[in-house]
C-alpha cells in the first residue's frame, strides 16, 4: 500500500514542482519505506510516489514506474490480486516483464488494452498515469472504493492525492470550504462524495476514471453495482447451492488477499463478518493465522472474549489488548491529522487502537468490513422496514392525529414497549438515549416517504436542528439520487444499495483506510471483492435477512465453520463510550473548543444553541453525544488544518 501525489498544469509549473517533494512527505505513513519522484517541465506534469514495501520489496518495485520506452509512467496505490493471472496474458500478447510487481502489470495492461484495463483488474486501487502520446494524466478508483483518490480541478490544472493533507501541501491550494459541505459532514457525519471540504476538490467515486487532457476533465463509469428491481437469482436454485457458491466465491475472495512478501493477519472482532473471514483463511491455511482484537472492561462495548473464543476455536495465533480509557482518548487529539477532512464516527477510536495493534507485528490485515452493506446487518434496515410497515396500515388522517398523540407521550414510556427489534439493540442504541428520534417519528406519520425514515435512523443533526444552529439546509447529494434510482426496488435492498454507495465508501472504507495507513498496515477486504457483491446484489431480500435477524445466509454460512453458540447474540457494534467521556474525561476539550467564546469568533454556529446542547448533555437531561462528538471533531479540525471560515 502507498501514496500517490501529483499534478498537470499548463500555468504556473515551478510552484508545483517546489511543493510536490512536501506533498509527498505528507504521506509518509501511508509509505514508509522509499519514495520517488518524476517530473516532465515541458507538459507540465508531476508525480510522486510514497512506497509500502507488500510484494517484490526489491529496487525494482520504486514508483514512478516507467515503461519500457519512458513515455508512460505510473504512481499506484493499492493491490491488484490477479496481476500474475494477467501478466500471463500479456507475455502471451508479447509483453516482458522486468519486476514481480502487480504495478508493472498494471502499465502494461494500460498499454495494451488502454481504459479497458480497468474491468480486467480484481483488487483495490488508486492510480494516476501519464501518457506523454496523448498528453492526458488518467486517474482511477476500484470499483467499490477501498482506496481513496482526491482531486483538485481548476481549468488547465488538476492536482490529485491519495489524501488532502497532501493537496493543502501546496502553496497555493485555497483552502477555501464549500459551505455545502459543513451542513452534510454535521447531518451524515462525514462529507458525501464527490464533495469535499474545499471547494473545486473532489473524490473520485468509486468505479470511476478521469482524463485530463490539461483543459477539462472527463470523468467516466467502468464498473456500477448491478441494476437489481427484482432479485431472482437466489429463487431459481436451492438454498444450499446458493450457500455453496456463496462459499466458494468468500473463500476464492480470501484467497486471492493472502499473496504476501511481508506477515499477513487479520482483525478480528468476534462478529459475524470478520470471524467468517478468519475461517476461511484458516481453511486455506497451513499455519495458524495471527489475528488481533482490542478490548474496553466497559461490558457493552467489549467484544474481546467473543473474538478470543472464536480464534480458540479456529487454532488462530491470537493477541488481545485491552485498553483503558487513557489509552483510548490519546487517540482522539490524533484524529484531526489522520482523518484530514471533517469525520465524526468515534469507532475511528478503537479502529486506530487495533489497527496499532496490528501492525506491531504484521504489514497487511484482513478485516471483515462490507458484510453489514450486503447482508442486512443493520439494526436500521430492519427498523426502517418495521416502521414503513405500521404506518402503510394507517389511514392517511388517522396518521396526523396519531402522531400528535404519540409526541405527547415521553420516549422513556415507548421504550417499555415491546418492539420487534429491541431484543437486537446495544443498550447505547435504545431509544430512550435519543429523545428527538422519537419526535421525528411521530411528525414523520402523516407523510410515510422511506427517505426520511430511514434518514431518521442515521443524521446526525436534523434538518431543523441545522436550520437553527447555522442558517443552512441540507443540499441534496448522492443520498437522494440513490433513492430516487431504486425507487422501485425492493425495500432492504434499497436500503443496502443507499448505504453501499454512500455510508460504505464515505464513512466504513474511509475509517479503515486512514486508521490502518496511518500506523502503515495495509487492509484487505474479501467481503467487497467484486465478484462477491455482484453475486449478493442479485440474492433476495429472504435470503439476507429471516426470522428477525439479519445476515441470515452468513450466519448459514459460518455455522459450518463456528458453532453457532459463538456468534449468536446481538450485535455489539465497534465503539467507545462516547456519551459518558463528553461528561467526564473529554468534558475539558468539549467545553474548549465548544466555548461560546470560540463559537462566536469562528461565526458559522450559533453558540446560545450549542451551549444550550451541552448544559442538557453534562446534566444527564438528553444524550447528545453524536451531535456534540461532530462539533468536536470539526473545531479540532478546523485549529489542526488552520481553517478560517467567514460568518453565517
Amino acid at each position: 500500500m502507498c501514496g500517490i501525489v501529483g499534478f498537470k498544469s499548463s500555468r504556473a509549473f515551478q510552484p508545483l514542482q517546489e511543493s510536490l517533494p512536501e506533498a509527498a512527505s505528507t504521506l509518509i505513513h501511508r509509505g514508509p519505506d522509499d519514495t520517488g519522484l518524476f517530473f516532465d517541465r515541458e507538459a507540465g506534469v508531476g508525480l510522486a510516489h510514497r512506497r509500502l514495501s507488500i510484494i517484490d520489496l526489491s529496487e525494482a518495485g520504486r514508483q514512478p514506474m516507467s515503461s519500457n520506452d519512458g513515455m508512460v509512467q505510473i504512481v499506484y496505490n493499492g493491490e491488484v490480486y490477479n496481476f500474475r493471472e494477467i501478466r500471463k496474458t500479456l507475455e502471451g500478447c508479447g509483453h516482458t516483464f522486468h519486476t514481480q510487481t502487480d504495478t508493472e502489470v498494471i502499465l502494461k495492461a494500460y498499454l495494451q488494452w488502454g481504459f479497458d484495463c480497468l474491468s480486467r483488474f480484481v483488487g483495490m486501487f488508486a492510480f494516476a498515469l501519464w501518457d506523454s502520446r496523448s498528453k492526458s494524466l488518467f486517474l482511477a478508483r476500484d470499483r467499490l472504493g477501498i482506496k481513496p483518490l482526491y482531486y483538485h480541478f481548476t481549468p488547465g490544472e488538476l492536482i490529485f492525492a491519495s489524501e488532502l493533507k497532501a493537496l493543502m501541501a501546496f502553496k497555493d491550494f485555497p483552502r477555501d470550504i464549500d459551505p455545502d459541505a459543513v451542513p452534510l459532514f454535521l447531518h451524515y457525519q462525514n462529507i458525501t462524495s464527490p464533495r469535499t471540504v474545499f471547494k473545486d476538490t473532489f473524490k473520485l467515486l468509486p468505479g470511476r476514471y478521469a482524463v485530463f487532457d490539461g483543459h477539462d476533465i472527463r470523468i467516466r463509469s467502468y464498473w456500477e453495482l448491478p441494476h437489481i428491481e427484482r432479485a431472482s437469482k437466489g429463487r431459481d436454485r436451492s438454498e444450499e447451492d446458493v450457500l455453496t457458491e456463496l462459499d466458494h466465491l468468500l473463500t476464492q475472495a480470501v484467497s486471492d488477499r493472502l499473496v504476501s512478501d511481508v506477515p499477513l493477519g487479520a482483525l478480528l472482532s468476534g462478529g459475524i463478518d470478520s470471524s467468517i473471514v478468519v475461517a476461511l483463511m484458516q481453511k486455506v491455511n497451513t499455519s495458524p493465522v495471527r489475528t488481533f482484537s482490542i478490548g474496553f472492561n466497559e461490558p457493552a462495548y467489549n467484544e474481546a472474549p467473543w473474538a478470543l473464543k472464536v480464534a480458540e476455536h479456529l487454532g488462530a495465533d491470537h493477541t488481545e489488548f485491552y485498553v483503558t480509557p487513557e489509552e483510548a482518548m490519546d487517540v482522539i487529539p490524533l484524529l484531526p491529522e489522520i482523518y484530514d477532512e471533517p469525520f465524526a464516527d468515534s469507532s475511528a477510536i478503537p479502529t486506530s487502537l487495533v489497527s496499532r495493534l496490528a501492525r506491531s507485528q504484521v504489514t497487511v490485515a484482513l478485516s471483515g468490513d462490507g458484510g453489514d452493506e450486503q447482508f442486512c446487518g443493520y439494526v436500521r434496515y430492519w427498523s426502517t422496514r418495521a416502521m414503513a410497515a405500521a404506518l402503510e396500515r394507517i389511514p392517511g388522517p388517522a396518521k396526523e392525529g396519531l402522531g400528535l398523540v404519540l409526541g405527547k407521550i415521553p420516549p422513556t414510556w415507548v421504550e417499555r414497549c415491546y418492539l420487534p427489534w429491541r431484543r437486537f439493540l446495544p443498550q447505547r442504541f435504545r431509544l430512550a438515549n435519543f429523545p428527538d428520534k422519537w419526535g421525528k417519528f411521530t411528525k414523520l406519520l402523516g407523510q410515510t416517504r422511506i427517505k426520511d425514515l430511514y434518514r431518521m435512523t442515521i443524521c446526525l443533526w436534523s434538518e431543523k436542528e441545522l436550520d437553527r444552529l447555522m442558517e443552512r439546509d441540507i443540499p441534496d447529494c448522492q443520498y437522494e439520487e440513490i433513492f430516487r434510482e431504486t425507487e422501485n426496488w425492493p425495500l432492504l435492498s434499497r436500503l443496502m444499495r443507499v448505504d453501499q454507495k454512500t455510508y460504505l465508501p464515505d464513512a466504513m472504507l474511509t475509517k479503515v483506510d486512514r486508521a490502518s495507513m496511518a500506523v502503515g498496515l495495509e487492509v484487505r477486504v474479501p467481503l467487497l471483492d467484486h465478484r462477491v457483491v455482484e453475486f449478493t446484489s442479485t440474492l433476495p431480500d429472504d435470503l439476507k435477512y429471516r426470522h428477525g435477524m439479519g445476515k441470515y445466509l452468513l450466519r448459514r454460512l459460518l455455522s459450518r465453520y463456528v458453532p453457532r453458540e459463538l456468534f449468536e447474540r446481538p450485535k455489539m457494534g465497534f465503539g467507545v463510550p462516547i456519551d459518558r467521556w463528553l461528561r467526564h474525561e473529554v468534558k475539558g476539550l468539549l467545553l474548549d473548543y465548544l466555548s461560546p467564546e470560540r463559537l462566536r469568533k469562528e461565526g458559522l454556529f450559533d453558540a446560545s444553541l450549542v451551549e444550550k446542547k451541552i448544559r442538557e448533555h453534562l446534566s444527564g437531561q438528553a444524550n447528545h453525544q453524536y451531535r456534540l462528538w461532530a462539533l468536536l471533531m470539526w473545531e479540532m479540525w478546523r485549529e489542526r488544518w488552520l481553517i478560517k471560515t467567514g460568518h453565517k
